[in-house]
């Protein structure tokens, strides 16, 4: 099948185009004709059906005349200009294109030199990398020999750290059994503070218990101190009575005294007088040194309760102490 645009008809100009011109309308030729378009075997195939209409013309009918020669020689003409015209059009942008080419050899031409140029430089550089190199080679000889010490030496660290790994598991094995007996004697020593501390607040119920029993029994004695010394301040006050009674018996005695030397016609009187006061005065004396007596056995007493109260002070601070060293926290043995 055609391809588009190219049929029998275009194929038969082409040609007819070619034979005005006298050429030879080969298969090449009329596909230059029709501007490179179509395929060689289409071409041919209409190419041969022409020729074979031609043959069968040719027999049937009679010579072409004139007229149709000159109408074939103007549509001749007329294809070859509009066949030039592709051509003329093809042939400036060939030259537009040569043009553009040549500018783009120039520019490859420059850029080769400058690549000869960097091609150049490369190469100096690529001696110079060259010689580092050998240097880099020789260098690295001399780090493969120390290399080779150096693993010889890290093998020797690995077999001294295989070494202390073992002495670190035994370590840890020591530290694990260390610290199972640590705990071990922890609850024992717990267990035994329990122990002692519930022994402890025994014995500190105890005390204080003696403490409330003191307490009372100092207070009891507190109690009769004070009614101690209420009595002695009421036989001060009754000794202080009787003083100044005394005080005003001898003061009536020296004014019958007095009176005595003034008034001898009273003597009987006074001497009566007298022996009543000092029947009283006697009596006065007797019941002062009683009153005394008394107040000095009350003294001796209020000392001996005050000993009595000290020694229950005593007592009481002992207790005390004793609970203050019952309720101290003991001191934790070193773990």
């Amino acid at each position: 099948m055609a391809r588009g645009g190219i049929n029998k008809a275009v194929v038969q100009t082409a040609r007819l185009a070619i034979l005005a011109r006298g050429e030879n309308p080969s298969i090449d030729a009329v596909r230059i004709e029709m501007g490179n378009t179509g395929s060689k075997t289409t071409i041919h195939r209409y190419l041969k059906e022409l020729d074979d209409s031609e043959a069968r013309l040719t027999i049937t009918e009679a010579p072409i005349d004139d007229e149709l020669g000159e109408l074939v020689a103007r549509l001749a003409q007329r294809l070859k200009d509009k066949a030039q015209e592709p051509i003329d059009l093809a042939l400036a942008q060939f030259e537009q294109q040569k043009t553009a080419l040549l500018a783009q050899i120039e520019a490859l031409e420059e850029a080769h030199g400058e690549l000869k140029q960097q091609f150049d430089i490369q190469a100096a550089a690529l001696a110079e990398e060259s010689a580092a190199l050998q240097t880099t080679s020789t260098s690295l000889q001399t780090e493969q020999t120390r290399n080779a010490g150096l693993s010889q030496a890290c093998s020797d660290y690995e077999l001294r750290i295989n070494d202390k790994d073992e002495q670190i598991r035994s370590l840890e094995e020591k530290h694990l059994h260390a610290r199972e007996a640590l705990e071990h004697y922890r609850n024992a020593i717990k267990e035994q503070r329990e122990q002692e501390q519930r022994r402890h607040e025994g014995q500190l119920q105890q005390v204080q218990a003696e403490l409330r029993q003191a307490q009372q029994s100092a207070m009891v004695r507190q109690d009769e101190i004070t009614q101690l010394h209420r009595d002695n301040e009421r036989l001060l006050i009754e000794h202080r009575v009787t003083a100044k009674e005394l005080a005003a018996l001898q003061e009536e005695t020296r004014k019958g005294q007095a009176q005595q030397l003034k008034l001898s016609e009273h003597v009987s009187q006074i001497d009566s007088e007298r022996t009543l006061l000092q029947e009283r005065l006697r009596v006065a004396l007797l019941e002062s040194e009683s009153r005394q007596q008394a107040l000095a056995e009350h003294g001796h007493t209020n000392k001996r309760l005050e000993l009595e109260l000290m020694k229950a002070h005593a007592t009481i601070e002992a207790l005390r102490l004793a609970a203050a060293v019952a309720t101290a926290p003991e001191a934790t043995p070193p773990a």
